[in-house]
């Protein structure tokens, strides 16, 4: 671990009054919030801005109006930037694999681009973080000979080179069986008792099984910011079974019971649902655009 880690207290990243377009389009319309210790998920349905506002901690996006800061530094300005690329760690949505590379090339090849110029202290550190996802034993296979949870971890060995202070995460778990999830659930955790994560998913459960914040993104707005446990009470009360899908519910669907699942405001005598963090968000993200939750705003 490098002495200069980040502690409980420290935050390691923040934004205040960030805003992103692309053309009339607001990605990110005036986002504040601040990043610390341990897992914190970012939840949200597509086009909510969450993958925006990663490429921008992991400085691959410029942002047009706001403040950032990443690790104490300011990612505009080119030396300050370099230095958080070398101590940050960052999973893409697509890593862009070259599929003829073995596990070990392409995470050295990742080795070599993070400046890691010593030939064979740059190769300890890659067979160290293969290690570290659990596959020691499978680092001189080609990546189209591996499954697509094996590939996911090797796009994740290759986030760990250099021990990052931060590490930011893209839907890390997507298309990923059960089994591939449960492992990298484990690994991640693992993670986060070393340092700050930041998890961008669509998957409830692993934010339910992870994170000990959650942040909800709707529409380029921070729409709550919480405790996975308070984030699913905002929508007790507000889950009902019926035979049919009432009309008055911002969601519903038919279960594999036969009755339908809603959300919403119930009517009198209603059969009430326990509530989850799925309802939560659909419940969040059908308000106004112009109104969303409180945000604590406030370090984890």
């Amino acid at each position: 671990m490098n002495a200069d880690r980040p502690g409980d207290d420290h935050t390691a990243a923040s934004v205040s009054g960030l805003t992103v377009r692309y053309r009339k389009k607001y990605a990110l319309d005036r986002v504040s919030l601040t990043l610390g210790a341990g897992v914190t998920g970012l939840l949200g349905p597509n086009g909510a801005g969450k993958t925006t506002l990663l490429r921008v901690l992991a400085t691959a996006l410029v942002p047009g109006e706001g403040e950032v800061r990443v690790l104490g530094r300011d990612p505009r300005v080119p030396g300050q930037r370099r230095e958080i690329r070398r101590r940050l760690g960052y999973l893409p949505q697509n890593p862009g694999f070259h599929r003829h590379f073995t596990a070990f090339e392409f995470v050295d090849y990742v080795a070599i681009l993070k400046e890691h110029t010593v030939r064979a202290a740059r190769h300890d550190e890659v067979r160290r973080v293969l290690g570290a996802v659990g596959l020691a034993d499978e680092r001189g296979r080609r990546l189209k000979a591996l499954s697509g949870g094996m590939r996911q971890r090797v796009a994740l060995a290759a986030a760990l080179i250099g021990d990052p202070e931060l590490l930011i995460l893209d839907e890390p778990t997507v298309g990923l069986d059960p089994g591939q999830r449960l492992r990298f659930r484990e690994v991640i955790a693992e993670l986060g008792e070393g340092r700050p994560v930041l998890l961008s998913t669509h998957q409830t459960e692993d934010v339910a099984a992870l994170c000990n914040r959650v942040v909800v993104l709707g529409g380029g707005l921070v729409r709550h910011d919480a405790t996975p446990g308070e984030l699913g009470e905002l929508a007790r009360g507000k889950v009902w079974f019926s035979r049919d899908r009432d009309p008055r519910a911002v969601a519903g669907w038919r279960t594999g019971t036969g009755v339908h699942r809603n959300i919403g405001v119930p009517p009198a005598g209603a059969e009430l649902a326990e509530p989850t963090l799925e309802d939560a968000c659909l419940l969040l993200n059908s308000a106004p655009s112009g109104a969303p939750e409180s945000p604590k705003g406030a370090a984890a």
